[in-house]
């Protein structure tokens, strides 16, 4: 007999006890009409325990709670025993590091920077160079040789016009350096004559360490308004027939004035005179237009000035002495001194 094809059939049913599951007697497989001692009544008592074994088998297992709490514990003691370290790893840095915590003053829950109190030790000493050149020129020996109130910072601008001037000259072939080469011998005021009208400042700087004789230079530089309006360079005039003093041989624009078209000088007059001395030299006077000045002595040169009131023609008149007062140069005895003017 073929089967139907939605007829269950049981492993271990015997067909002969009905079709689609059913007994005599009525019943389904499963029902009450089922005998726990007949063959169908075993195969559902056998199939009750398997489906509780396989319902036992897929419930989650009780959570184990106590197994959590110990893993907790071990995590915490762990965490715990890495913060010791990283304390003890701040703990053993140098002297100078930062350390973090909170100070009393902090508000809670914050935390503050704190540098240790302990320096860096420092580098052993070693051996230092020179200081730096100031960026100007150096002053003067003596005050009395700025004067009209030209302080030693007027002088230095009036001297970088003076070398930027040269510069930009294209005749010019004389490189002046810079003005921190250079320390100032004299500053003071300048009258507009019929030759360079308007009235300005005079600025004389002489190199402060020249390497050699040759390298002696000496910058007479006009100045009016903060500008450069000439410039007058000389090297040394020292030679081998020059005595104990030698007068600047340019220095005549400092102590005289050109008449052209004018009547006459313009009064009061500042002037002034310049030169080198040697070693041997410990005063040099100035007698002009019937005043005498004692000029000041400045690393090998020597500056004077004074203000004359009367227009005069004979140029001044210069005298050097030695420690003891002797008298060792007088200008009316050297032969390349201009004794007038012209």
């Amino acid at each position: 007999m073929s089967r139907d094809e939605n007829e269950v059939v049981y492993e271990g049913w015997d067909p002969s006890w009905g079709s689609k599951g059913s007994k005599p007697g009525g019943g389904s497989p499963s029902g009450p009409g089922l005998d726990a001692d007949s063959a169908p009544g075993r195969f559902e008592a056998q199939l009750r325990e398997l489906l509780a074994e396989d319902a036992y088998a897929i419930a989650p297992s009780p959570a184990p709670c106590a197994t959590i709490q110990r893993q907790g514990r071990t995590s915490s003691r762990r965490r715990a025993a890495a913060t010791g370290v990283v304390l003890v790893t701040l703990a053993a840095v140098p002297a100078g590091a930062y350390a973090f915590g909170r100070t009393d003053s902090s508000p809670a829950g914050t935390d503050t920077v704190v540098g240790t109190a302990s320096p860096t030790p420092s580098a052993p000493p070693t051996a230092t160079s020179p200081s730096p050149s100031p960026s100007g020129p150096a002053g003067p020996a003596t005050p009395g040789q700025l004067v009209d109130g030209i302080t030693l910072s007027r002088a230095a601008d009036g001297l970088d016009a003076c070398i930027a001037y040269n510069s930009g000259m294209g005749f010019s072939q004389t490189d002046l350096g810079t003005a921190a080469d250079y320390r100032i011998l004299l500053a003071m005021n300048s009258t507009g004559d019929d030759n360079a009208p308007g009235d300005g400042i005079f600025v004389v700087a002489v190199k402060e360490k020249p390497k050699s004789e040759s390298e002696q230079m000496r910058v007479i530089c006009n100045v009016k308004d903060g500008k450069a309006s000439g410039i007058n360079i000389s090297g040394s005039d020292a030679g081998p027939d020059t005595g104990h003093v030698v007068p600047d041989m340019n220095g005549g624009k400092l102590y005289k004035q050109t008449i052209i078209t004018s009547n006459g000088w313009k009064l009061p007059f500042r002037w002034g005179s310049i030169g080198t001395v040697d070693s041997s030299v410990a005063k040099v006077t100035v007698t002009y237009g019937g005043s005498t000045s004692e000029a000041a002595l400045d690393h090998g040169w020597f500056a004077a000035t004074g203000i004359l009131e009367q227009q005069v023609t004979a140029a001044p008149r210069i005298k050097g002495y030695d420690a003891d007062g002797k008298l060792v140069y007088d200008s009316d005895q050297d032969k390349f001194y201009a004794k007038t003017l012209s």
